[in-house]
């Protein structure tokens, strides 16, 4: 029965020693002949990531019919109640608000007026338009109060409109007033001074001349505000006037006796600045002005003269300047020059004493005579000029003196004159300044200029705008989406079926090793499993592919397939592994160890007279087995029920049957009973190398599934993982991964393309 050349890699052995602890760790199962075998503590799983929207997205795939009847149920409401409610009507009018800051008065301390800048002019200018008086304004214009029809259209109870308990007439206009104020809407437009006003009303006509009396309203409201302002402002101005006028003229009644009294005369322009000095428009003050000016004069004028006579006095006669500018010196130098060249000329012929040469001397003599009369008159005369300048100087030198006393006296007497002059002079800046404005105040006032204009008036709407139809189909769309996700959620959290791949690693804290779709009721296992196109052969295919890699030795020899509670696919499972596993060439053996309700010897097709109990009771391993219709598979049905299940798995046969079987077989898959309430199948997992617990998805609870793995660990079981069986990926939730369509990847049309897959 031993296949020699048998794949997976497994040891071959005379028995198994199985080495197992209560501690965490990793187990390790020796072989004959083998290399310890680690299998990964299913306690030692990577954690899940905190947050992964596949999860919440199959979660709600999952509870999609909760979804889709909170979604229908809100549609429906809100359908039906769309129907039911009243048209509303919103007529809309806009208008322009420019900002405007009248200013009363330039001076401070006068009438100071608080201006509003920026967005808190418009907020104030929206708190206008939604003010109780704005709305008392148009209550009175339309007179509201007094339309029973308004009234009823806003749907205001028929106490308001008669009978016993008829309300006053004040009563009445405040509930219209409420109205008006409760269904206006003041919408800003962004970026720009335009404000849209809207009313909402049943009637489109009353809704479009309610919100078109409110801007007539708002805009007489502020041309009347403008104009009570204008009026407060002259009143305040004409009363600033009266005041300042009486000031100002009694600052210029002390200002003329004070002159007067002191003898202060000013000629000239008068200061119009306070604080102006008035003492240099004084008659001293001039005076002594023109005589500084004409002493700086005279002064210039001497130093000029002295200069030139300082000059002449160092300079020799016909050199002086003004003589060589004199006309006469320039001809009697010429003529000089002429004689005095003759006489050089005749020198050489004639004796000194010779008459002509004592004439050419005497003409040269007289000539010289004569220069020197007119250089020395030249000479007289700039000394006389600067004797003059000096005298001159010195004259005005003792005018100026003489002044300046005057002039320091008037200083101290001008003292309290400058005090009245700068009272005199504020008094009327003032003046003039409150004149101005009151005339300006006035000017503004008789034109009544507005800020506000209307832009677009309103016209009855065509069609309500609420209710909205649509609208309300979106908001229930949305709030039957979060309700509906809401529930799933909630239904998911109180839900602790395992039903998901996910929940074995997250509740159980074990790997999956595979996924089993579940069947069509017509189909059966069987059928399922001999179709290789199946999804349910293509499950056992992975399953089998997991256990190959679930050790670090490959398959494990002996393994004990279990579930927490009957009918979860134990024994589907139990036999789809052996036969996989079989047909990869390897010798398998495959044991029915239920020993209280067996049922594989009658999906194997075999007679269950002669089995396991026998062999726990001292028959022979070969007096026992099997053969079975698919090559290298052997099967030892349960045997003859008895009525000692548990004594005979613990009295010591069990292992001496897996080591026998070890011997002649690779892989032994014995399939146990339930876990929960029998102590079989812990006794089975002692002795087997490895345990996989079978989970029907959707239907094994959590804490069942615990209270199995507990026991199963109890007795030392060395667990590889969970088998997830039944899924229904459609009804899980999944749209992917778990729909087993391997079908495209084979043409099965083909003969030896069956016998490949196979």
């Amino acid at each position: 029965m031993r296949n020699e050349s048998a794949k997976g890699g497994e040891g071959r052995g005379h028995g198994y020693e199985a080495l197992s602890s209560a501690e965490q760790g990793p187990i390790v199962i020796r072989g004959g002949g083998a290399a310890p075998v680690e299998l990964r503590d299913p306690h030692e799983l990577p954690e899940e990531d905190g947050f992964d929207l596949r999860n919440y997205w199959r979660t709600i795939l999952k509870h999609r019919w909760v979804v889709a009847g909170s979604i229908a149920a809100f549609l429906v409401g809100a359908i039906a109640l769309t129907l039911l409610m009243t048209p509303i009507y919103t007529a809309k009018t806009t208008i322009q608000i420019d900002r405007e800051g009248s200013k009363i008065v330039d001076m401070e301390g006068v009438a100071p007026a608080e201006l509003l800048t920026g967005d808190e002019f418009y907020r104030t200018q929206y708190g206008l338009l939604k003010s109780e008086a704005l709305a008392t304004r148009v209550v009175e214009k339309l007179r509201l109060a007094d339309s029973d029809n308004f009234l009823k259209d806003m749907g205001v109870s028929d106490g308001l409109l008669g009978g016993k308990a008829e309300r006053t007439p004040a009563q009445r206009k405040q509930s219209a007033i409420n109205l008006v104020m409760k269904n206006l809407g003041v919408s800003p437009v962004q970026g720009s001074r335009l404000v849209v006003l809207t009313f909402d009303s049943p009637s489109p006509a009353l809704s479009a001349r309610v919100v078109n009396a409110l801007a007539d309203s708002y805009v007489e409201t502020n041309l009347e505000r403008a104009f009570e302002a204008s009026s407060y402002a002259r009143r305040f101005l004409e009363g600033r006037i009266q005041d300042v006028k009486q000031r100002l003229e009694e600052s210029e009644k002390q200002l003329v006796a004070y002159a007067a009294q002191q003898q202060i005369v000013n000629v000239g322009a008068e200061s119009n600045s306070p604080g102006g000095n008035t003492a240099s428009q004084s008659l001293t003050a001039s005076s002594l002005s023109d005589l500084n000016t004409a002493l700086a004069m005279a002064s210039g004028e001497r130093i000029r003269a002295e200069q030139r006579w300082r000059q002449a006095q160092m300079t020799p006669d016909v050199a002086l300047p003004e003589a060589l500018a004199n006309p006469t010196v320039q001809q009697l130098q010429q003529e000089r020059a002429k004689l005095e060249s003759t006489y050089q000329e005749n020198r050489k012929i004639y004796q000194p004493n010779f008459p002509e040469m004592v004439s050419l001397k005497a003409q040269i003599a007289e000539i010289d005579r004569q220069l020197a009369a007119i250089v020395g008159g030249i000479r007289g005369s700039i000394r006389a000029q600067y004797e003059t300048a000096l005298k001159q100087e010195q004259s005005f030198e003792g005018k100026v003196a003489q002044l300046k006393g005057s002039y320091l006296d008037l200083r101290e007497r001008s003292i309290q004159y400058n005090i009245l002059q700068r009272e005199v002079d504020t008094s009327r800046i003032l003046y003039d300044g409150l004149l101005q404005r009151y005339k300006e105040v006035g000017i503004a006032g008789a034109v009544g200029a507005n800020n506000v204009s209307i832009v677009d008036i309103a016209k009855p709407p065509p069609r309500p705008s609420k209710p909205s139809l649509p609208l309300n189909i979106v908001v229930a769309l949305l709030l039957g989406v979060i309700a509906g996700v809401s529930a799933a959620f909630l239904l998911e959290i109180f839900d602790d079926a395992i039903a998901l791949p996910e929940d074995v690693e997250s509740k159980l804290g074990l790997a999956v090793l595979g996924v089993i779709p579940s069947l069509d009721k017509n189909i059966m296992p069987e059928e399922a499993m001999a179709d290789p196109r199946s999804a349910f052969s293509e499950s056992y295919y992975s399953l089998r592919t997991a256990l190959q890699f679930s050790t670090q030795a490959g398959t494990p020899r002996s393994l004990l397939v279990t579930s927490s509670k009957p009918s979860e696919g134990k024994s589907t499972t139990s036999q789809a592994i052996a036969r996989f596993f079989a047909r990869t060439g390897l010798q398998v053996l495959l044991i029915d160890a239920d020993l209280r309700n067996p049922s594989q010897h009658r999906a194997m097709r075999t007679d269950n007279s002669i089995g396991f109990s026998n062999y726990l009771i001292g028959s022979d391993l070969a007096d026992v087995i099997h053969k079975t219709d698919q090559p290298g598979l052997c099967f030892i049905p349960s045997g003859p029920l008895a009525p000692n299940p548990a004594e005979l798995l613990v009295a010591g046969r069990l292992h001496a049957m897996l080591a026998e079987a070890g011997e002649h077989f690779d892989l032994v898959v014995l399939d146990g009973p339930p876990v929960l309430g029998l102590s079989d199948a812990p006794a089975l997992a002692y002795a087997a190398a490895a345990t996989i617990m079978v989970v029907e998805s959707a239907k094994t609870r959590r804490g069942m599934a615990r209270a199995a793995l507990g026991r199963l660990r109890l007795g030392h079981a060395r667990m590889l993982g969970v088998v997830l069986t039944k899924f229904r990926a459609k009804v899980a939730g999944y749209g992917y991964g778990y729909g087993y369509d391997y079908a495209y990847t084979y043409d099965y049309g083909k003969p030896e393309a069956l016998a490949k897959a196979s």
